[in-house]
């Protein structure tokens, strides 16, 4: 079983990364935000989940091992695969999915492509008392909350998922000046300068 892999990225792609380690180059599929960090020649580390099917060996990899616990939880519920599990964990963070099971709110999975209504209401069913609380939510942003929205909207209709947008927002808001965080545009600006160009997302795609 290899539960983590440690070495250099050798390629990436929208929901993959190659990593060589001991000269062997494993192609890990990654949630969206991981493949969209990894950089070409820098370390990473991933915590991994080895699946075996009869004709293939896929490794599914994450950055935290809290999203490696949950995308185990999300394999058992009846209908979802690795690679609607991995979707989940493109758009969604583990606070939000605890949150949405929490909440008995299978609104957030039904926007993930391939969960239909009936898969993403068993998640909330099927998953409810075997996460862990979600974590209490920061500090308010000094932005006002609608500008906020707006800025995760913006960024969503760019093509970049809910999971990307919400955590760049929180991030390019901690620090604006007084005048960006009053403008939609100063704070779209001042985001994308940190993601970089918007992407377009494509079948499957764990970011836009």
């Amino acid at each position: 079983m290899i539960s983590s892999l440690r070495g250099t990225v050798l390629a990436t792609a929208s929901d993959s990364v190659v990593v060589e380690v001991g000269g062997v180059g494993f192609s890990v599929a990654v949630p969206g935000d991981v493949a969209h960090t990894a950089r070409v020649g820098e370390q990473i580390l991933l915590h991994t989940s080895l699946i075996v099917r009869e004709d293939s060996l896929s490794l599914f990899g994450f950055a935290e091992a809290t999203e490696l616990e949950v995308f185990g939880h999300l394999l058992s519920v009846t209908g979802v695969g690795p690679k609607s599990a991995l979707g989940v964990l493109s758009h969604l963070s583990v606070d939000q999915i605890a949150a949405a099971v929490a909440d008995d709110d299978d609104a957030p999975f039904r926007r993930v492509s391939g969960i239909g209504p009936k898969t993403a209401k068993l998640i909330v069913v099927q998953l409810a008392g075997k996460l862990a609380p979600p974590a209490p939510a920061p500090a308010a942003s000094s932005a006002p909350t609608e500008i906020v929205q707006q800025l995760v909207a913006a960024l969503v209709g760019l093509g970049w998922s809910e999971k990307v947008a919400a955590e760049a927002a929180a991030q390019s808001t901690d620090g604006a000046s007084a005048t960006e965080l009053g403008s939609v545009s100063l704070l779209l600006r001042r985001t994308l300068a940190t993601l970089g160009p918007a992407q377009q997302p494509g079948p499957g795609s764990g970011r836009g």
